[in-house]
């Protein structure tokens, strides 16, 4: 790898499937030693630009570096400068634990002079010292996952791509599961994370939000919540919610509406000239209007904001 300060670089990268673009035209740069956050809905085409980025897709057009290797023209020393965690678990259930662990040190290549070392590590990492001779597929998730993570990293490589490496654990093993992410990015390790859950994606120091293929935020989870909400953000407590929606969806200088637990949070136009015009649309209908009041938008509402309805087709270059 060159010492380059990004150890990610993406340039006007394209996947097209016939007539479909999953990927269109991204452009972005992640630097060494980030924890880097990639979100989008499904379909949006975070798990294609990892693909393409751990050299397993081929891109259309444009291109893009890893470890300072092209995505395009080398796979192979991408591969060998990576690692890859699926969403889906990847080690082999009806082997032991140490049986994965010997085997992805030989994918890897792991120089048998630091083998033990690693494999010691690893066991560590994993909290199952003295477990090495369990089924793997006898394991809790949370082991099976930091089992994973321990795997994807018996090489020691300079950059790591997590493909929702904590879906289906519990809170506190995922934020076990973060805390040695960031341990890993002290060390100067980038990684490059997708995950559905918000309160994950505030452990970044990045996000970009992708969707339709393009990128249409892109920051820190603070200067997103500052900056990525197309309009000012209400909240809302009121009588029937459901039928609240529809009538606020047609409501003037509303511009999205979507429930929130026992409320609505709006985005308007203009939070105070537009608030009798929600009381008076609320109440005419007879839903009664309890509380009406700006707030500040978390990134579950500026996620929601970026990648639905007219802001949707909106995108962000670098």
């Amino acid at each position: 790898m060159s010492e380059s300060a990004n150890s990610v670089v993406i340039e006007g990268l394209v996947k097209r499937f016939g007539d479909f673009v999953a990927v269109d035209h991204l452009n972005l740069t992640v630097q060494r030693g980030e924890v880097f956050g990639f979100l989008g809905p499904n379909g949006a085409g975070k798990s294609t630009t990892i693909r393409m980025l751990c050299g397993l897709l081929k891109p259309t057009a444009g291109h893009a570096t890893v470890a300072g290797f092209d995505v395009g023209r080398n796979p192979d020393d991408v591969r060998q400068n990576i690692g890859y965690m699926s969403q889906k678990f990847s080690l082999y259930n009806d082997l032991r634990v140490i049986e994965n662990i010997r085997f992805f040190a030989g994918l890897y290549t792991v120089p048998a002079k630091v083998l033990k070392e690693r494999i010691e590590w690893t066991l560590e990492m994993a909290n199952l010292k003295g477990q090495e001779k369990l089924i793997t597929g006898t394991l809790p998730g949370g082991w099976k996952q930091r089992l994973a993570l321990g795997c994807s990293v018996l090489h020691k490589p300079p950059i790591l791509f997590l493909d929702e490496p904590t879906s289906g654990v519990d809170p506190i093993t995922r934020r076990q599961f973060w805390e040695l992410i960031h341990s890993m990015a002290e060390d100067g390790v980038t990684v490059f994370v997708t995950t559905h859950y918000m309160e994950e994606a505030e452990y970044c120091n990045r996000l970009a939000l992708i969707n339709r293929g393009k990128i249409v935020a892109l920051g820190t989870p603070t200067e997103l919540k500052h900056k990525a909400m197309n309009g000012e953000l209400l909240l809302v407590e009121c009588g029937e919610i459901g039928r609240a929606i529809e009538v606020l969806k047609s409501c003037a200088g509303v511009l999205d509406a979507a429930a929130f637990g026992s409320s609505l949070h709006l985005v308007v136009e203009q939070a105070q000239a537009v608030i009798p015009l929600i009381r008076q649309a609320l109440t005419s209908q007879g839903i009664s209007v309890t509380r009406i009041e700006p707030i500040r938008p978390t990134l579950e509402d500026v996620f929601v904001s970026q990648t639905s309805g007219r802001n949707a087709a909106q995108e962000v270059n670098e």
